[in-house]
């Protein structure tokens, strides 16, 4: 997979941007994608030194929309620790 592959988007929320003060940076990532993948995704990307990676598995809920049911599409969470002086942008 090519790095642009795995980080599919920044999770913005109240809580992710409380966790930048602490280095801290939320990503939806691939479902395939495994804890080393994001990190030399991350790396090469944003041109930082990745400290830690931890990653969730979102599981799917259920939607309705009247007599129609569904669900939403699974994914997984990457929350990346940065060094010490790195930081990311969303310009």
């Amino acid at each position: 997979m090519v790095n642009y592959d795995i980080i599919f988007q920044p999770v913005i929320t109240e809580k992710s941007a409380s966790m930048e003060s602490e280095g801290k940076y939320v990503f939806k990532v691939d479902v395939r994608a495994n804890k080393t993948q994001v990190k030399q995704a991350i790396e090469k990307i944003f041109n930082v030194k990745v400290e830690k990676v931890n990653i969730m598995n979102i599981h799917p809920k259920k939607k309705r929309v009247g007599k129609y049911e569904g669900k939403s599409n699974r994914y997984k969470k990457a929350i990346v620790k940065l060094a010490k002086g790195s930081t990311i942008s969303f310009d």
